[in-house]
């Protein structure tokens, strides 16, 4: 018989004909690869033990299961895992893989032996640096042969707000061409601009509502981002608008109250124990409408804490069982993405991915199989990680056609002045107003003021060509040693370089750096560049093993450990003090930030705007 195309990069007719052999696999009229026979297997569908259970595959699919014996059919290859429990795959119902520094083809070789077999990729990282080939690039991996699913949502965020530009640009038609491509598209990423959203004057109304319009009228799912929003008229409001869930709940009060009012709640892991702990409490039963969300985790995390198996493991100490808690990350995000046809349990249809358990309760991982093979023993990976030969668009990114100059981050001064009034922010600014300070003029120059924690901080676009840049004092972050600075190309969601620094002329020197590696890290520790790390695909991304980036990340570390960096409270205590790297969040412009600073765009020139108002101001007056 002719092999069948077996993936979800096929026709409606392909899967037709891929449904039309299972069947008659299962019915043993044709004979299937390969059985995988277990001690247990959980059905998440009714949350079950099946004792001696065998799982009879075809190709990359499931075509039977049931008691070990009772299989009517020939095999091919058969496998005995007697000791072990078999779980499904586990999945990611919210993720930027992006922020994990790894291409798609090296993220699936770090997490699929943690569990992982299938993502949803919310994907307004990329998005926002190469729009046009944003769907070409999360489906080429699997092209190539990838057992990792990933499932692309379109990013509502392209641009973030109407205050940024650059990279890509989504709205109506593009949503509308993207959910017709291919039926991994599962719906639109997470809307995160809230004012836009509710507010007919902003900007970005229409933009927005036109994604949602193509996202229901192919009855895909719309996914929110309800960060701040917590009286119960912005959660009815929220809901009614039709964004299906949250994943930035920081409270079990607030998870509650959303998940009374339709939302779908996704828990992540900084808040896990406390939302787990305190859903329990209330005496939360069905936990149908609750998955567990990655979010952002670098390869380094990962690497030491683990995926989405660490997100289960948490809540298990938390107190929830473990079948409800591999149900959260299985069927339950399955369910809310609508893609129960093919992931989220060990059933006849689906993809054959199997977590193997030595210890249900402890989630230790013995052996994950995917698409019908294994594919880690242990946390190493045994499976196929494609070579693939990105193309330009993928590894010329940063496009800035000139050098930087340390005249660039100058402020300069009103004619004859001696101090001058200046706007401050601090990492992470979410108050409606902004601080303002009387600082001191040399040379026509506004000057830091070491004496009150200013640096300098910097938005250097990379998509124009000319590298506009963006400058303003910023207090409680960077360098205090002379002449150093920092600059990365991840700045959520635009993904401009920022740079922050004690000097122009180290600024200048970091930003040149990234320019030549195509991205990444640059660290400058007294006029010279002490340490690099490179993003080359799409300044986001590397294209190597995670033990390989997370080598250069601890030389990284390492070399700023040497830098006397200032004190930043709003930090969380892995960064605090020392090397700034939560600096690539705070760039956000989303719900709840206020006043931020952009690259320079036609809405706010200076690039010093209040993204909730649209009110721009003077950095210095």
């Amino acid at each position: 018989m002719t092999s069948l195309p077996d993936d979800l990069l096929i026709t409606a007719a392909d899967e037709v004909k891929i449904r039309q052999d299972l069947l008659l696999v299962a019915l043993g009229k044709r004979p299937a690869d390969r059985s995988l026979r277990v001690g247990k297997l959980l059905d998440v569908h009714s949350r079950s033990w099946m004792h001696d259970q065998e799982i009879v595959m075809r190709g990359k699919r499931i075509a039977w299961v049931g008691p070990a014996g009772e299989y009517q059919g020939q095999v091919k290859e058969r496998f005995h895992e007697p000791k072990l429990a078999a779980v499904p795959g586990f999945g990611e119902v919210h993720k930027h893989i992006e922020s994990s520094h790894l291409t798609p083809e090296w993220e699936a070789a770090l997490v699929m032996p943690r569990g992982n077999t299938w993502t949803c990729e919310a994907s307004h990282e990329f998005s926002n640096v190469d729009g046009p080939h944003n769907l070409e690039f999360w489906l080429t991996a699997r092209l190539a042969g990838s057992p990792l699913k990933i499932f692309p949502q379109p990013g509502s965020a392209v641009p973030p707000t109407a205050y940024e530009w650059g990279g890509g640009y989504f709205g109506h038609d593009e949503q509308a061409r993207f959910m017709a491509a291919s039926p991994m598209v599962t719906g639109l990423d997470e809307v995160m601009d809230w004012p836009a959203v509710w507010n007919p004057e902003n900007p970005s109304h229409q933009r927005l509502w036109g994604m949602i319009e193509a996202t229901f009228a192919a009855r895909g799912v719309v996914e929110g981002h309800g960060a701040g929003l917590r009286t119960l008229a912005e959660i009815n409001a929220f809901a009614a608008a039709g964004l299906a869930s949250d994943h930035e709940m920081m409270t079990a009060d607030e998870a509650w109250d959303k998940l009374r009012h339709g939302l779908f709640i996704e828990i992540r892991i900084h808040s896990m124990t406390e939302i787990v702990t305190g859903l329990l409490q209330k005496g939360l039963v069905d936990w149908s409408q609750v998955a567990f969300a990655t979010d952002d985790r670098s390869a380094t995390l990962t690497l030491e804490s683990g995926a989405t198996d660490h997100n289960i493991r948490t809540a298990i100490a938390a107190g929830l069982p473990a079948e409800i808690a591999i149900q959260c990350a299985t069927i339950n995000p399955a369910r809310h993405m609508r893609l129960t046809p093919w992931v989220g349990s060990i059933s006849p249809g689906r993809f054959a991915d199997v977590v193997l358990l030595e210890d249900v309760a402890a989630l230790k991982i013995a052996k994950v199989w995917a698409d019908g093979t294994q594919i880690s023993e242990g946390t190493s990976f045994i499976g196929k990680v494609p070579d693939i030969a990105w193309p330009q668009w993928a590894t010329q990114t940063i496009n800035i056609r000139r050098e930087i100059m340390p005249a660039d981050f100058a402020i300069k001064a009103a004619p004859w002045r001696t101090t001058m009034q200046a706007a401050v922010i601090r990492p992470f600014h979410w108050h409606p107003d902004f601080y303002t300070m009387e600082l001191p003029v040399a040379d026509g120059e506004v000057q830091r003021l070491d004496s009150e924690n200013l640096t300098k901080f910097a938005i250097v676009d990379r998509f124009s060509g000319d590298g506009k840049v963006a400058k303003m004092f910023w207090r409680g972050c960077g360098p205090r040693d002379p002449d150093t600075a920092v600059a990365c190309s991840v700045a959520h969601d635009k993904h401009n370089i920022w740079t922050c620094g004690s000097s122009d002329a180290a600024m200048a020197l970091a930003v040149n750096t990234l320019r030549e590696i195509q991205g990444g890290w640059a660290l400058v520790h007294k006029g010279k560049v002490t340490a690099t790390v490179r993003f080359e695909i799409g300044g986001l991304m590397s294209k190597r093993p995670a033990a390989e980036l997370d080598a250069d990340m601890q030389a990284l570390y390492r070399a700023a450990a040497e830098v006397d960096w200032m004190y930043e409270p709003t930090f969380r205590p892995r960064w605090n003090p020392g090397f700034p790297e939560r600096l690539m969040f705070a760039t956000l412009t989303c719900a709840p930030w206020t006043w931020v600073l952009v690259a320079p765009s036609p809405l706010a020139p200076e690039g010093f705007v209040n993204v909730a108002t649209g009110e721009v101001h003077p950095v210095v007056w």
